[in-house]
Formats: C-alpha cells, sequence, structure tokens
C-alpha cells in the first residue's frame, strides 16, 4: 500500500488507488469534471491536474495511479493557473445562456424563465415563491416596471416580447387575493435589530429579505403612511393603494415595525440610530439639502457616496442604497439595491467579510446566426403577444399560460449543477480568452423529458458509458475528428431513441447543461422525482 504526500500531508491508499483518492482521503477537493465514481476516467477535462514534484508535467489526478513517495501539489499558483487554462478552453467551445437575456436585464435578477415554466405548468405557488425570492414587492412592479426584461427578450428577433411583466403580474395578484397569500418562513431570530430609515421600495425591500434572515427590522419614514414615492407619487390608477397597502403589509406581516412621521436628524438622529440599532440601511429617495450632511454622510455625484459592491457608506455599520445613491430613481432599481444591501448588512451582522452578493458566473451566446432563431423557435407557441382587454387590466388563467407558452427559454436548465459554471468563477476564468468562430447553437427535443444542447458537451463521454451499461440498444456514441469531434446517437437517429432507458441518469451526470431536464412540470428535476419536491397548491392553482 503506498504512502504519498499531498500538500505536506501523508496519507496510505490502497493499491491501484489514483491521486484522487488520495486527496478525498486526506478531504483535499480537487475539481472533477469528466469523473464520476465506477466509470473509466476519460482525463479529458484536465480540470483537475495536479503537480507531481519529479516530473516536468501537470497530471490529471483522476487517471494518476499513485505511487510510493510521490509529492503532489494540489494547491498552488501554476496547478490554478493550469486548471483556469483548462476551464477557458472549454468555455471557448461553449455555447449557451447560463440564464436568459431576460434575467440578465433584471435589475433584481429575477428567475424569469422558471417562472414562466411554473406558471405554463400550473404551478402558481411555486412562481410566487420564484418572483418573491428576488422582488419583494411583485404586484406593485408588475404595473409600474419599465420593463428592461422584455427588451431584453431575444424572442423579439422574431415577433414580439414575452408579456413578462403581466406574468408577474398575474402569479402576485392572485397571491394577494388569495386566503393565504404566501409568506416565507424566516430563520430563528438572531438578536440583531436593523433600523430602515425611508419607507419607499429599497427600504421595503430592505426590511423583507432582513426579517427572512433573521434579524429584527424597523422602518422610519417622515411620512404617515409606508410606501414612500408609490404611495405619495404614482397615480392611483397605475398603481391602485389598496394593493399597495396588501403588498406591504405582507412585509410587516414577517416583523418588520414601522414608525412614521419620524425625520433622522429632526425628530430622531443618526447618532441615537447607531446606539439603538446594530446597522442602519438609509433609503430616504431623492436627497434634500442638508440631508447627507445631517446624518454625517458623505456624498457623490449620485447621492450619499457608497462602495457599489457592498453599499456602505463611510460610517461604519451605515448602508445606503435606492434613489439615495442613484440619479435614476427606477422602483425595480430600489427593489434590487434593498434586496442587496440586506446581503451585506448579513454579512456585517453576522461578523463574515462584508463582499455584498456573490457575483454570478455568465456565459451569453451573444448575437445570434442565421437561422438559430428558428431553432429557439421549435416547440414555442408561434401565436401573437396576448393583450389582456380591456387594456391596463391584467391576464385571465387561459391568457397568461397562453401568453407562457411564448417563452423560448434561452436559459440553462442546471445553472446551479453545472460544474463548469462553478468552477469557473472559482478560478476566475474568461471565456474570451481564447476566442475563435462560435458552434452553432443547436438544441436536440426529440426526448420527452430531457434536452440535448451539443455546443455545451465537453465530450466527457460519461453519458457514452452509462448508456452502454444501461445496454441502450443505440446508445451514444463520439462521432466526428479532431475538433469536431461530438456526442450522438449513431446512425443519425435522435436522442429519444438513443437513451430510452438510461436518460436521467445521463442528465444527472452531466457535468455541464448539455443534457437537462426540460422541466416540463415547473421543476428543473427528474420528472420521476418532480412529484415529491412540489409544495402543496395554494386553493387558485387549476
Amino acid at each position: 500500500m503506498p504512502t504519498i504526500t499531498i500538500d505536506n500531508r501523508q496519507v496510505e491508499v490502497d493499491n491501484g488507488a489514483t491521486i484522487l483518492d488520495a486527496a478525498a482521503k486526506l478531504g483535499i477537493e480537487i475539481p472533477t469534471m469528466c469523473f464520476l465514481k465506477g466509470y473509466k476516467p476519460s482525463t479529458s477535462c484536465m480540470v483537475c491536474v495536479v503537480k507531481v514534484n519529479g516530473s516536468d508535467n501537470l497530471v490529471p489526478a483522476c487517471g494518476t495511479i499513485a505511487e510510493e513517495g510521490m509529492r503532489v501539489e494540489s494547491d498552488s499558483e501554476e496547478v490554478h493557473q493550469a486548471r483556469k487554462a483548462a476551464l477557458e478552453l472549454l468555455l471557448s467551445d461553449h455555447v449557451g445562456d447560463c440564464i436568459g437575456p431576460c434575467q440578465a436585464a433584471c435589475p433584481a435578477r429575477m428567475n424569469i424563465p422558471l417562472m414562466i415554466r411554473q406558471i405554463a405548468a400550473g404551478k402558481l405557488g411555486d412562481a410566487i415563491a420564484t418572483v418573491k425570492k428576488d422582488i419583494a414587492l411583485a404586484a406593485v412592479l408588475g404595473r409600474i416596471c419599465p420593463k428592461p426584461c422584455e427588451q431584453a427578450c431575444r424572442r423579439t428577433v422574431f415577433d414580439e416580447p414575452v408579456s413578462i411583466c403581466l406574468l408577474k403580474r398575474y402569479v402576485a395578484d392572485l397571491d394577494l387575493q388569495s386566503a393565504n397569500p404566501y409568506s416565507p418562513a424566516c430563520k430563528p431570530g438572531r438578536d440583531k435589530r436593523v433600523a430602515i430609515v425611508g419607507a419607499g421600495p429599497a427600504g421595503l425591500a430592505a426590511a423583507y429579505y432582513l426579517q427572512i434572515d433573521g434579524y429584527s427590522c424597523t422602518i422610519f419614514d417622515d411620512h404617515e403612511k409606508p410606501g414612500g414615492m408609490l404611495q405619495y407619487a404614482v397615480g392611483e390608477q397605475q398603481l391602485p393603494r389598496d394593493l399597495l397597502d396588501n403588498e406591504i403589509a405582507l412585509v410587516r406581516k414577517l416583523g418588520a415595525g414601522f414608525q412614521g412621521t419620524t425625520r433622522i436628524g429632526t425628530t430622531l438622529t443618526m447618532e441615537d440610530l447607531r446606539r439603538d440599532f446594530d446597522a442602519v440601511f438609509v433609503a430616504i429617495g431623492k436627497l434634500e439639502l442638508g440631508d447627507a450632511e445631517s446624518m454625517g454622510l458623505q456624498t457623490g455625484p449620485n447621492g450619499i457616496a457608497i462602495n457599489n459592491r457592498t453599499y456602505e457608506t463611510n460610517l461604519p455599520g451605515v448602508f445606503a442604497g435606492g434613489g439615495t445613491v442613484r440619479k435614476r430613481r427606477l422602483a425595480v432599481r430600489a427593489v434590487a439595491d434593498g434586496k442587496e444591501a440586506a446581503v451585506a448588512i448579513g454579512q456585517y451582522l453576522s461578523g463574515r467579510p462584508v463582499t455584498g452578493p456573490p457575483i454570478a458566473f455568465n456565459t451569453r451566446i451573444g448575437k445570434l446566426k442565421d437561422g438559430e432563431i428558428e431553432v429557439f423557435m421549435a416547440g414555442v407557441a408561434k401565436g401573437n403577444r396576448v393583450t389582456p382587454s380591456p387594456e391596463g387590466s391584467g391576464f385571465s388563467t387561459r391568457q397568461a399560460r397562453d401568453e407562457a407558452a411564448r417563452c423560448m427559454h434561452c436559459d440553462c436548465r442546471k445553472p446551479q449543477s453545472c460544474k463548469l459554471r462553478q468552477y469557473a468563477r472559482q478560478y476566475r476564468a474568461k471565456p474570451s480568452r481564447y476566442k475563435g468562430q462560435r458552434r452553432s447553437f443547436v438544441q436536440q427535443l426529440q426526448h420527452p423529458d430531457i434536452i440535448y444542447e451539443p455546443g455545451k458537451c465537453i465530450n466527457c463521454g460519461l453519458c457514452i458509458q452509462i448508456a452502454s451499461q444501461a445496454r441502450e440498444p443505440l446508445g451514444l456514441t463520439f462521432i466526428g475528428r479532431g475538433f469536431d469531434v461530438r456526442v450522438a446517437v449513431p446512425f443519425d437517429h435522435s436522442i429519444a431513441e438513443g437513451l430510452k432507458h438510461a436518460a436521467n441518469q445521463c442528465v444527472e451526470a452531466c457535468p455541464t447543461g448539455a443534457l437537462a431536464f426540460k422541466g416540463k412540470n415547473g421543476s428543473t428535476g427528474s420528472p420521476s422525482r418532480a412529484n415529491s419536491r412540489d409544495r402543496p397548491q395554494n386553493k387558485h392553482e387549476s
């Protein structure tokens, strides 16, 4: 039984064990993409490379047998750079969007394609949970948002964008009208208190997400009622006040307190708030002369000066967002600021480094080639954009489902489990480092449950091995030569014919989004498992 050393730690392993096995025994994580326990390693991705002392070349940990006396480095700068380069090579041949163009354009980064799939499947309870994960005031924004998501909708290349805001409004309105509107579970109280100055969209959103995270919030505002510009600057016809009040009530239901007719600098001072609370979030909208100075806050060209990633001001423990820090005062941007500031405030209160929300790694297809819009439109309803009647009203259930059927689902169905995305973020890989002519976007939709997108395949061969072990009559194989090698079903048969039995297993083993579940039921998981994960439907779901 050989003994080897990895990162100055010794371990004894069985004969025939690999460096990857030895690292796992030590609890050292080495990234892998083309490796799956129980299957022959292809060593094709080279993401698991390590340095063996005495060797001029880096070697793949998944396929290199451990030998007596080996000294291995898995965490050096040389190894990190090699892994980064391997990831960038894979990304150079990657064709797909990690998130849809609509989600990328949304200031709150709401998972719009998932919401639409849930609406199409009638999973309205899940749909409102998806919306509220990122947008605290969903019914409000369903009426007043300037719709940057629709401007970015890829369907505009074909005809008209999907009516995303009306779909969001449909879900939010039904939820508000239900006997038991959606209210997320809050974490246990953390014995920390946050003062929120300003009861507009940014302040309300911050309170919503901080309460969910277990922090007790009190909102202060110089007006009698909460809502800020939503309450006092938007017309009643565009934004009915009973609807606004009902949505604000859901924020207060989570435990947020409200103290009106209170002006910071007059009724209370910033010193009072910093003394009595553990953190302060300032979201008072447009600054009036002397506002910032009265609170001891520095100003910049757009308002109160902040760290753009963390929303921190010059005062420790004091954060600011919304129209207070921006020239362009949009409610959707303010709601996004409140959500993101809540993350930073939570980091501050828990003693963690204040870094703000994590920056997601995303690849984009970019401008479509000739014929690619037709690929996206395959299997999508070709009907015109649905328009409610009378104008200004919302969708009926039938209209909402018809409009949801127009979505092309440009997003990746495996954004959270894609190893390529995960490691690209970890190693700060740059998709554009190795530039070349990209492959055409292709989708194979013939299978009832799964999608195959060859442009996301890294040729690891795991699906080929799995199909072979499952004794698929046709299965999968490599075809082509050199840079043109790809995984396909033999003899130009469809993916449905190639994977009659092992489709689910292949999807779960695929390290990227090349093989993914369609999510027809509003889920991104296996069709056989989805029903067990569904939450109970609200009474208005049908």
